[in-house]
Formats: C-alpha cells, structure tokens, sequence
C-alpha cells in the first residue's frame, strides 16, 4: 500500500469518526434544550480541529512507519490524489446549496452550520472514497 493510499484512508477514518462523536455529543444534548440554544460551537470548532490534528498526525505516523515509501508520488498518486480532490470539490459545490438555502429562508444558525458541516464531511469522504476506490481496483 503506497503512502499516498494511508492518506487517503486515515482521511476516510477521520473523516467517519469524528463527525460521529461530534453528532453524539450534539445530539445529547437535543432532549434537553431547543435546538436554538444548543451550545455547538465550541464541540464544532474542537470536531474541526480534532479532525485536522488527527488526520495530519496520522498522515506523519504512516509516513514513519514506511519511511521509504514517505513522500514518493508516481504519475499515478497524482492522477488519483487529482481525481479525488475533483470530485470532493462538486460534492462541496452541490452540498453547499443547502446552507445557502437555509440562510436566504432565516433559518436557525443551529442548522445552517449543521449543514455546512456536513457539506464538508461529505466532500471529505467522497474525496478519500474516490482515492481508495482507484487505489484497490486499479487506474
């Protein structure tokens, strides 16, 4: 498994993971209060951090466990890394119309946020799905 195949994995990992405890913890807090008065902002910006320490502290831990492999890109990581970036890039652009949607119908921040977040999740992991896809059956 080349390096750039790790990446692309620890990414598929983070990217499940931490939105799901981040929605675990958000959605504890639902029976509680309305959803208006949820504290998500502090939980989301440490989701978001949490998310991009993990994925690039894990990135340096695959690099050090192969170091000959660290940092070697062919023609084919690039086309792939490239294809990958593409599609999350209109994953993000189609998901981001609902945000926007929401804000122009005055929507609770709560969910305009929500929604974002989302957009970026999904862009992530249709990203890093793109790139195992092409890594196990070939390119």
């Amino acid at each position: 498994m080349s390096s750039e195949e790790k990446r692309a994995w620890t990414y598929a990992v983070v990217g499940v993971v931490i939105p799901v405890v981040y929605l675990v913890i958000v959605l504890s807090k639902i029976q509680e209060t309305d959803v208006a008065n949820i504290a998500y902002v502090g939980p989301m910006l440490t989701a978001i951090g949490v998310g991009i320490a993990a994925g690039i502290i894990l990135g340096i831990a695959a690099a050090m466990a192969s170091p000959r492999d660290a940092g070697r890109t062919d023609e084919r990581d690039r086309e792939i890394n490239r294809r990958g970036e593409h599609v999350g890039f209109y994953v993000m652009s189609i998901a981001a119309i609902v945000p926007l949607v929401l804000t122009m119908a005055k929507a609770e921040h709560f969910w305009i946020a929500h929604t974002l977040y989302l957009a970026f999740v999904l862009a992530a992991l249709a990203s890093a799905g793109v790139k195992i896809v092409a890594y196990r059956r070939g390119w």
